[in-house]
């Protein structure tokens, strides 16, 4: 790997954390647009929803509405991110979920989001991060079977105790009367601190994993000239750092976080440092941006429907349910790529190999033929489970337990506090076509 770990706060080094001194990824693609607004991607196409300004203003639902209705799959031209076919509704992202040998995963194809593989430049240039998310059968197989055994039912109840009192520390130091930003104080928060125990990371630099994060889930930065290098060096600065924490966990023994899982298994013990940190940024991505994003989406949607807030006050026996309909509503990640690897019909369509197939969870989960009346909140609903936000088939997310479990003991341990969350300032959205969430929420408490 490119950077010396002594060279980033670590295990080894005793430099300032980066996050502290470095600009987000939202900062620095706010700052280069505005001195360079030119450089903003042209989308020409209505049903171009790799747009990214749809999402930062919330207004991609009727445009996924009338794809749904007219041409669930149709394809895109020219876009910024190249050609690639739109997949809207439920049933047919299953279809295609379910045939994974036909519809690729692999990095070596594409990889798992809208961005393309920089094909013209040569070997040791390419920035390629393979992960077990983004690769097919049989090598998938092995290495998800390594990470899995974290996120078993048995470790997630040897996790809630601990997760149960963290949560409860994050709610009881927030302050009442005042107006702060509930995605720092509680979604950031909660989310690192969870990350920080499965990798057995640095207790006191574990707000670098939410920054890695964001750099390593915007896929609008990799567009915009020099701020691709930036998002490369940032990675290349985590890969840093886990780099040292490899090296420690190498010469100790087994032990149960996810990177001496890693080494100690024969799936990934040989991984060449750009497929570590491939895994990594799954892992970060996946733990972070996820659940932070819907620990937001719950207090968003909470207060913009009232009846269902007031439903969650009287009724904790809703919780479990609410936390799916949550998941629901909010599709913290709005898509998934896969890669044609053959000519092949699709519901009439001609999908030629090489071609780019963008799965829509975000539009799944609004599907009016699965759910009645999707844009509405409703902790009753019968079928909320049958959300695709976890995905569907082999790639469904490992972790989906552990996110489940988080967010279920947020609203329990609000529920005990009788704690109403207000939003009743600022709220920003991320702007990106990926990650799916909120970049502040400006909130007050009261007691309910």
């Amino acid at each position: 790997m490119a950077t010396n770990p002594a060279d980033v706060s670590g295990p080894q080094g005793a430099a300032a954390p980066i996050y502290r001194t470095s600009p987000t990824a939202v900062e620095a693609l706010e700052a280069h647009l505005a001195q360079h607004p030119e450089d903003l991607p042209v989308h020409t196409q209505d049903w171009d929803v790799s747009r990214s300004d749809l999402y930062v203003e919330d207004r991609w639902q009727p445009i996924f509405a009338e794809m749904r209705a007219k041409a669930p799959i149709n394809k895109i031209t020219g876009s910024p991110f190249g050609d690639y076919w739109n997949v809207t509704t439920h049933k047919l992202i299953q279809h295609v979920e379910s045939l994974p040998d036909i519809f690729s995963s692999s990095w070596k194809n594409g990889g798992i989001t809208i961005l393309d593989r920089k094909d013209d430049l040569v070997e040791d240039q390419r920035f390629e991060l393979p992960m077990f998310i983004a690769m097919d059968r049989p090598e998938h197989t092995g290495q998800r079977r390594t990470v899995a055994p974290a996120f078993t039912p048995a470790e997630m109840t040897r996790l809630s105790d601990d997760l149960r009192a963290r949560t409860g520390e994050v709610l009881d130091a927030l302050p009442y009367g005042e107006t702060f930003d509930w995605v720092e104080k509680v979604s950031i928060e909660l989310t690192t601190q969870m990350l920080a125990i499965l990798f057995d990371f640095p207790w006191k630099d574990r707000h670098l994993l939410s920054f890695w994060s964001d750099w390593a889930g915007d896929t609008e930065v990799a567009l915009i000239p020099g701020l691709d290098e930036v998002r490369h060096s940032m990675l290349m600065e985590m890969a840093a750092y886990f780099t040292g924490l490899w090296q420690e966990r190498a010469n100790a023994g087994e032990a149960p976080d996810l990177i001496s899982r890693m080494i100690h298994s024969d799936a990934m013990n040989a991984m060449s440092p750009q497929e570590y940190m491939g895994n990594l940024v799954l892992l970060i991505v996946g733990g972070n941006d996820t659940t932070r994003n819907t620990m937001s989406g719950i207090v968003h949607s909470m207060d913009k429907f009232p009846d269902q807030r007031a439903l969650f006050e009287s009724d904790a026996s809703i919780i479990p349910n609410a936390v799916q309909e949550c998941i629901r509503f909010q599709t913290p990640l709005a898509h998934m790529r896969r890669t044609a690897t053959e000519d092949t019909d699709l519901f009439g369509h001609e999908i030629k190999a090489g071609e780019k197939v963008i799965l829509w969870y975000i539009s799944a989960n609004r599907d009016e033929a699965v759910f009645d009346n999707p844009d509405a909140l409703d902790f009753t609903r019968e079928n909320a489970r049958r959300h695709l936000a976890f995905g569907y088939g082999i790639h469904r997310c490992v972790g989906a337990r552990l996110a489940e479990l988080q967010l279920r003991i947020l609203l329990e341990e609000m529920h005990a506090r009788r704690m109403r969350v207000n939003v009743v300032g600022v709220v920003e959205r991320v702007r990106a076509n990926f990650v799916h969430g909120f970049r502040k929420l400006e909130v007050r408490l009261e007691k309910f």
